[in-house]
């Protein structure tokens, strides 16, 4: 009887204990649905395992029909929701049963592609979620070209619309063929995020009522930390992103981990506030404290101007335990929003979270198109430590009526592409040529990749001033190498390709031709793989040997670069430069045919390699990237207009039977600034882990960027391992940033290539590594020119040869053939000495190069110098 009555009372107990839980879980889950807009009624599970359903049970009324994209991007790990779209033709709705007291995320996931007959460059339409506008005149296909991705979702918090029904209206505009479309809608309950009444910036004691408010989700980010996905948010299906993109300038501070033994302790903080992933890890400014009182830790966003925003800091101090220990200022728009934040002061206890509000108005002038944050050591209470720190920002912007912004302003440079673009349909209208460049640029890392490659992209990735145009998107702008085009079903050539057939620069190849020299694209000639398609090797004119790259029908990818390439290397002659000998462009095929280089890219000989028995040796690894940098320093000074290659890695740089080193793959290739702007204003393109992080953070490309991405070249000669390894530590998955950490701490001996241990004579790789950590600096300015790094490059391998017992006029094995530098020995003259002093951030160019290599169509070349 007493064992019964125990059992009663335990499970009363049980009871009191989880059925507050129960409804609170009830309370944030609510009522969600995931819907992929044109799926089968069985729906489908995306990246991340979660289930979307049919939207036809909420669809409402107006013309509509569903149609699958003609085209999967590669930064699409999942075909749901964006493959499959509903299209609306005019005014059409949804209807959701809804609270009326109740707050609710809605996020619309667009991916422009063609859709049946439907180009994304008609979409221009109005979303509108009963009297409140969430976008209007919207251009998902502008916004996705400027912004360099792929595919872009908007995410709102819609307060409590006092009604039972939400209403989601799509309204193509008024423009004959206009439409609009969506891919995947989620409507989700929100618990109480407790948006009271935070802080007005700049306005002593005053409040806004944030809770009547509706919300458009900007950025949020995991400060000091990864991508974390929606499966691993806490039960709201929130993305949050790494936050260095949107760093400012070259001191970064510190990303810290809590260790296993903190626990994070909300107390009385809802769970569902931030998940435990974005309080365990955080940025400060570093334990120096004359470097610290000396920066802001700054991060820049961009924002629509004339609007108000709220922006919420998560805090978790799980170092520190005492009161007074770190104080800090925080400014939002360079005013004060807190004057001592003190984090510990505010939970009371180490390892506890807590976040602070504050709202800000961003007037509409020239300029005011961005929302910097910043922290900086408060000086006021003598704190123990002169540092800051941060776990967590998001950005919200706020409205009662209307969140629509404006569709960003596209790039100088493509604008220009557009126009060209234009120029070549017309051209294909009147004499019927078939090439044509599609306008959709290629998609940036998407959510799932971004979680696997966030830090990998760079650490040092960062934003400034200028970097984007107006949007509202609150992904990161992750660039890569791929772009997507349309391409023409009628044969004939290119546009680019006649050109250069005309000046004679370039051969034409029939397809009979291509299939007949790599026996009809057999597998067993494909000696590579690219983002354009497969690389054959084949054999023209009785034997001649030649590599064949070959585009990929279905992946429809490669046209912009099929036609750089050609615009390119018709008209460039060197002998660190692959040749192009012709091109075939025939129905949907698409080739380009190059000196073929037996001994393939220099990737392949350092690491992970086809030939792992052909260890190159530290004097051949010298004279491979004074090779390439003899290429590249032609590139920027040689020809007469600078060329930046912008793709510049290992796999670019291939090995001839001679171990000659010619750089390769000019599809990214853009011809550079006049003297005027020093720099060219593009969306950023290029391969993870070589991304300058200056490019990179203003869409502004000099010949620098080449310098920087030649840089990480540099450190994989010299480690042997790839640019990227997420399988890594954090702290090492960036190749640029664990030698330059290791290099600071005098331990770079210990992770230098095991093949070269003992090999090395110091005194060149003292040389070698100071000049590849200079082209690593974070402002293009700082680095050095390619004809400055040459010299140091040449002066790393003399002196390694005089260690060797070997002359430097012996250095190479294609010593005979011409040089830029050949003459000079530099420890036995004046000038030697001069250089091993120089300054590698100077922009002297004292190239000796002679005008072998000079054509009549740069008729500059004649004893170049530098730009």
């Amino acid at each position: 009887m007493n064992k019964k009555v125990m059992m009663q009372k335990s499970i009363c107990l049980l009871l009191i204990i989880y059925i507050p839980i129960l409804l609170n879980t009830k309370s944030i889950n609510g009522e969600s649905l995931t819907l992929g807009c044109g799926l089968s009624e069985s729906g489908g599970k995306d990246a991340d395992g979660r289930q979307w359903n049919q939207d036809n049970k909420y669809f409402s009324g107006g013309n509509s029909i569903t149609s699958k994209a003609s085209f999967q991007d590669p930064s699409l790990l999942s075909e749901i929701p964006y493959m499959t779209a509903r299209i609306f033709t005019s005014e059409s709705t949804y209807k959701f049963p809804i609270e009326p007291d109740k707050r609710y995320w809605l996020r619309l996931h667009f991916y422009p592609s063609v859709y049946n007959t439907f180009n994304p460059s008609d979409s221009f339409f109005s979303v509108t979620a009963n009297d409140v506008t969430l976008l209007n005149n919207f251009s998902s296909s502008i916004t996705c070209q400027a912004l360099s991705q792929a595919y872009l979702d908007r995410e709102y918090s819609l307060a409590p619309l006092n009604s039972d029904t939400l209403t989601l209206t799509f309204k193509p505009n008024s423009n004959g063929g206009a439409f609009a479309f969506i891919n995947g809608i989620e409507l989700i309950q929100m618990p109480d995020l407790l948006f009271d009444s935070p802080s007005l910036v700049g306005y002593a004691d005053q409040t806004v009522d944030a809770k009547s408010l509706h919300f458009q989700t900007m950025f949020r980010l995991n400060v000091g930390g990864q991508f974390i996905s929606p499966v691993q948010d806490s039960n709201l299906s929130r993305m949050w992103y790494d936050d260095t993109p949107y760093l400012y300038g070259a001191a970064t501070g510190v990303t810290t981990q809590a260790s296993k033994n903190v626990k994070i302790d909300y107390q009385t903080l809802p769970q569902y506030i931030a998940p435990s992933n974005v309080y365990s890890t955080s940025r400060s400014m570093g334990t120096d404290k004359d470097v610290n009182m000396g920066y802001n830790l700054t991060w820049i966003f961009q924002v629509d101007p004339n609007s108000m925003y709220l922006t919420r800091l998560h805090f978790c101090d799980y170092y520190y335990s005492k009161v007074n220990e770190i104080v800090f200022k925080i400014f939002v728009n360079n005013q004060t929003a807190e004057n001592e934040a003190d984090v510990i002061g505010w939970t009371a206890g180490k390892g506890v979270p807590t976040y602070k509000d504050y709202v800000i108005y961003v007037h509409d002038e020239p300029g005011d198109d961005q929302l910097w944050l910043a922290l900086h050591p408060s000086t006021d209470t003598k704190p123990e430590y002169y540092d800051a720190i941060i776990n967590g920002i998001e950005i919200f912007k706020l409205n009662d009526t209307n969140l629509s912004g404006p569709n960003p302003q596209l790039s100088d440079m493509m604008i220009e592409h557009q126009e060209k673009e234009r120029t070549f349909h017309d051209n294909k209208h009147d004499h019927n040529k078939s090439f044509a460049i599609g306008g959709a640029a290629g998609g940036a890392a998407g959510f799932a990749l971004v979680a696997a490659i966030c830090v990998a992209v760079h650490q040092r990735k960062k934003k400034t001033p200028g970097s984007y145009t107006n949007t509202s998107s609150w992904l990161p702008i992750y660039g890569n190498s791929h772009t997507t085009g349309t391409k023409s079903g009628g044969s004939g050539k290119s546009s680019s390709g006649n050109i250069a057939m005309a000046q004679g620069l370039c051969r034409y190849f029939s397809l009979q031709e291509m299939k007949h020299a790599c026996n009809n694209f057999d597998e067993s000639n494909v000696i590579g793989v690219g983002g354009f398609g497969k690389v054959y090797k084949g054999v023209i004119d009785n034997g001649f040997k030649v590599a064949i790259k070959r585009s990929n029908p279905q992946s429809e990818q490669g046209v912009n670069e099929f036609q750089t390439e050609i615009e390119m290397l018709s008209k460039l002659r060197h002998k660190h430069l692959v040749s192009l000998i012709g091109f075939c462009e025939e129905g949907d095929e698409m080739c380009l045919v190059y000196d073929y280089m037996a001994h393939g890219t220099m990737r392949e000989h350092l690491y992970k390699g086809n030939k792992p028995l052909d260890t190159l040796s530290w004097k051949q690894r010298l004279e491979i990237c004074i090779g390439a940098a003899r290429g590249l320093h032609y590139l920027h000074t040689g020809a007469k207009y600078t060329i930046i290659h912008r793709d510049v890695k290992t796999t670019n740089i291939l090995l001839d039977e001679n171990w000659v080193a010619k750089v390769s793959d000019f599809g990214l290739s853009k011809t550079g600034p006049n003297m005027n702007n020093g720099h060219v204003s593009t969306v950023v393109k290029g391969s993870f882990g070589y991304l300058d992080p200056e490019y990179f953070r203003r869409q502004q490309l000099t010949e620098k960027s080449d310098v920087y991405s030649f840089g990480v070249i540099l450190f994989e000669a010299l480690c042997s391992r790839p640019a990227l390894n997420p399988n890594l530590p954090k702290e090492q998955v960036s190749l640029a940033d664990w030698v330059l950490l290791n290099k600071r701490k005098g331990t770079l001996q210990d992770i230098i290539d095991p093949n070269l241990k003992g090999k090395i004579k110091p005194e060149s790789l003292n040389k070698f590594a100071d000049a590849a950590e200079k082209c690593l600096s974070d402002h293009g300015l700082d680095r050095p020119s390619m004809n400055d790094l040459l010299w140091n490059l040449e002066f790393a391998l003399n002196l390694q040869e005089k260690h060797d017992g070997s002359s430097s006029k012996q250095h190479s094995p294609h010593a005979d053939h011409e040089s830029e530098f050949e003459e000079v020995t530099l420890p036995h003259n004046h000038m030697a000495a001069h250089y091993k002093n120089l300054s590698l951030g100077t922009e002297h160019d004292l190239s000796h190069d002679s005008s072998e290599n000079s054509t009549a169509i740069f008729s500059q070349i004649v004893n170049p110098k530098g730009r």
